[in-house]
């Protein structure tokens, strides 16, 4: 890292109780069994389940509140945040989650979140190609590898049912309320910010 950077790491899914992602990682080095395991939907459902996990875990609610409350901190910008592979635990749902707080249409950050396939899958094209070549259903890599509305969707899905609007899971899940809201929306948005439609907490620590 460059001199003066400051490097945080932030475990979204340190308290999932499967291990998905490191199955998901041995598998693609035995094709056959892959296919049985992951093929027939089985991946796609494995990624939908996490995705709605980002918003029920508290290792993943704790890590999305330091995030965005880093961000909302001029004294700590620029920044940049990304995840592993690059599509899923921050620059999928935390990407997806700041563009709508930021009054961004769904629409518009499902076609954000899509163009992921344009990079990943390429980046990954060598490793799909091998796993292709020895068996492996190309269908599961571009699922492992690439992204999928449906995944994006589960998220949203999970918010709006438990919390209603992106607001709400913002101050009731991750504790930022409207002054960090607007501290967000200041900083990346332009134009008017779009009201905040909930009421202060009586603590003013957690105001944020």
């Amino acid at each position: 890292m460059p001199r003066g950077v400051q490097y945080h790491l932030l475990n979204v899914l340190a308290g999932a109780k499967s291990a998905a992602s490191a199955e998901i990682e041995a598998l693609m080095h035995e094709p056959k069994r892959a296919n049985s395991t992951l093929g027939c939907g089985k991946i796609e459902a494995m990624f939908m389940d996490a995705y709605r996990e980002f918003i029920t875990l508290p290792s993943a609610n704790q890590s999305y509140r330091t995030l965005f409350l880093s961000l909302a901190d001029q004294g700590k910008l620029p920044a940049v945040f990304h995840c592993t592979t690059g599509k899923d635990r921050t620059t999928g749902w935390a990407a997806a989650a700041l563009l709508t707080l930021l009054g961004v249409p769904k629409e518009t950050v499902m076609a954000d979140f899509m163009r992921t396939n344009e990079y990943t899958l390429p980046q990954f094209m060598q490793v799909t190609e091998d796993f292709v070549a020895v068996g492996g259903d190309r269908a599961i890599a571009e699922a492992v590898f690439g992204v999928k509305a449906e995944y994006l969707e589960a998220s949203f899905d999970e918010m709006q049912k438990r919390y209603g609007t992106i607001e709400r899971y913002f101050s009731e899940v991750l504790g930022i309320h409207a002054a960090g809201q607007n501290a967000l929306r200041a900083l990346y948005a332009k134009g008017d910010s779009r009201p905040v439609e909930f009421a202060e907490p009586a603590n003013p620590e957690l105001n944020m």
